[in-house]
């Protein structure tokens, strides 16, 4: 067996270790994981080997579960293996075309999305509410907290859980994000040291929003001032496009620090510092969307260049 072939099957083994740790404490760590091994058996196999290494990683999984604990829980890891397998399929063959790393982290973002929403109609379908039921935990999680502390909460309770339901395409688009860059992130550079040479972002003093984000952030915050009705479409769309988009223009204005550092030859401290208030100083959040709205509809950094 040739080390191609042990390397192979070292992956099979850590799609089988990765899915069974979903079972154990590990769970909050390992589960963010559980795509890479899959990615690069994909992209170095095959599509028939790829679909043999898989599946039988997959009967592994649910013969040990099924003899160790119950079947069900063998059903529930393969169910969710199987639940990530489309974005790793999106990824995997973008990598094989050796497509921008900004492609693949959109197709796989897109493709988690759209299968978290197709889950939610479905499980709608047949009378499972994701929505109501995140209602009902949230309500008797404050239920739970001492008085004082619920007497601090600047809303009532009922209007805190209909605004935080309301807010759950937010946590998708996040939360699937989080998942794909995490993905792409470590397979890529464990693909590039099997000699795979996959595309890396630009660096991060490059990046840059298009304009027309500008005008999408303007009109929202517009129609703030106008949108009251808590119960309105307007209103939902606005909860979870403001959030988006501030933390989009965030992100820019590091962009914008990291490009000054380099302009003028200084060291990282600034954007680093950057960063630091932007996680830890909560006010600095809305001021540096702001920076990012600056550096994107003004030409700012061809000024800079241009001295």
């Amino acid at each position: 067996m040739g080390k191609g072939s042990v390397r192979l099957l070292g992956w099979s083994a850590a799609t089988i270790a990765l899915l069974l740790s979903v079972l154990t404490p590990f769970s909050l760590i390992t589960f963010h994981l559980l795509m890479i091994p899959v990615i690069i058996l994909f992209v170095r196999l095959e599509t028939k080997k790829f679909l043999l290494y898989y599946g039988l990683s997959l009967a592994i999984v649910y013969v040990l579960t099924s003899l160790l604990l119950v079947s069900w829980a063998g059903v529930m890891l393969v169910a969710i293996s199987l639940f990530l397998l489309p974005p790793v399929i999106q990824m995997g063959n973008l990598y094989k075309k050796r497509a921008p790393a900004r492609t693949v982290i959109t197709a796989g973002t897109v493709t988690l999305l759209l299968e978290m929403l197709v889950s939610l109609v479905v499980g709608y379908a047949f009378g499972f509410n994701i929505i109501d039921r995140m209602k009902q935990f949230m309500l008797e999680s404050i239920n739970t907290l001492p008085a004082q502390l619920q007497a601090v909460l600047v809303v009532d309770k009922d209007t805190l859980v209909q605004l935080v339901s309301q807010m759950l395409p937010l946590y998708m688009i996040g939360y699937s994000l989080f998942l794909v860059v995490i993905a792409h992130w470590l397979a890529r550079k464990l693909l590039n040291r099997s000699g795979e040479a996959l595309p890396a972002f630009k660096p991060i003093r490059e990046w840059m929003l298009p304009r027309s984000f500008v005008w999408y952030y303007l009109i929202a915050l517009f129609m703030e001032f106008f949108v009251k009705d808590t119960n309105s479409i307007f209103f939902t769309l606005l909860l979870n496009l403001l959030p988006l988009l501030t933390a989009v223009f965030a992100v820019q204005a590091i962009a914008f620090l990291f490009f000054v550092a380099h302009r003028n030859r200084w060291n990282r401290a600034l954007p680093f510092g950057g960063i630091v208030l932007l996680i830890f100083v909560p006010p600095a959040y809305f001021m540096f969307s702001m920076l990012g709205v600056f550096d994107v509809a003004f030409p700012i950094r061809e000024r800079m260049t241009r001295k």
